[in-house]
């Protein structure tokens, strides 16, 4: 099942330039029902793994945590670069209200890679996890819930191409790029400063904030006939971005202004 998923979005990748974004995304379609699946199997294996890890000592994995963290902070660094400057472009050259109703960021020669490897990247993503997991960190629901939801609705949106997805992926890629460097670090045994921590997390929660606000006006926009989506679409990701608002502000208080001086947990 995995494999399948994943062979779909490999080849949008290396497929001829000659087809369109939208054959590639009709060819994934079908993947919908598979992502409940995946993202269920994920579930299991998670709450599964705590159990199993019970009664047994927990693991270090230092040097795979830094080689994966730096990994996935030097992928979320280039793909912050390159979505980045075509969103500038599309805002110095057209406006704020065109880079929020932009279809083109999904079949632009460079943007379009990226809006692949973007939602081909959030089932690697999971395996964040399993080191909490092997490691017997301690894991909060703002973790399993994100990356679960972060999965089901990037796939399904990325299909129908709807408007805002560049603003979406862009803040993704750019709060990743800070997040990963910053466990990587830590990972290798520095020590990293408790501001920078407090920096991203305000940094997550303004992303959260702004996403809720991409979503308000594309709502807004598509009863003009600018924006394309679908109600059901901008329901679901206001409604998801609204807990993760509410969440990370938690996430916040709960560690740097009630919690001072506690364990700190990944933050997503």
């Amino acid at each position: 099942m995995r494999l399948n998923i994943i062979k779909c979005h490999f080849l949008n990748m290396v497929s001829s330039s000659n087809l369109t974004s939208e054959a590639l995304s009709n060819g994934c379609k079908k993947t919908g029902i598979k992502a409940f699946l995946f993202c269920g199997l994920y579930a299991a294996l998670v709450f599964g793994g705590q159990h199993f890890m019970k009664e047994r000592p927990k693991l270090s994995l230092r040097r795979p945590l830094v080689l994966w963290s730096l990994s996935l902070a030097i992928f979320s660094i280039i793909g912050a670069i390159r979505t980045g400057w075509y969103m500038l472009y599309i805002l110095s050259t057209s406006g704020f209200r065109q880079s929020i109703c932009d279809q083109s960021f999904y079949n632009g020669p460079v943007s379009k890679f990226w809006a692949y490897a973007f939602v081909l990247s959030k089932a690697p993503e999971l395996g964040d996890t399993a080191f909490i997991v092997l490691r017997k960190q301690r894991l909060i629901f703002l973790h399993w819930y994100h990356h679960i939801t972060v999965l089901l609705y990037s796939w399904y949106s990325y299909k129908d191409q709807v408007a805002g997805g560049g603003w979406f992926m862009t803040m993704n890629y750019s709060v990743h790029a800070l997040m990963y460097s910053y466990y990587a670090v830590r990972a290798a045994g520095y020590r990293v400063p408790r501001p920078f921590a407090v920096v991203i997390t305000t940094f997550q929660i303004a992303q959260m904030a702004m996403g809720l606000t991409v979503s308000w006006l594309v709502y807004h926009w598509m009863q003009e006939g600018d924006c394309h989506s679908y109600l059901n679409n901008i329901m679901w990701s206001s409604l998801m971005y609204l807990s993760y608002l509410l969440l990370f502000s938690s996430f916040f208080y709960q560690t740097y202004m009630k919690g001072k001086g506690g364990k700190s947990s990944k933050m997503d």
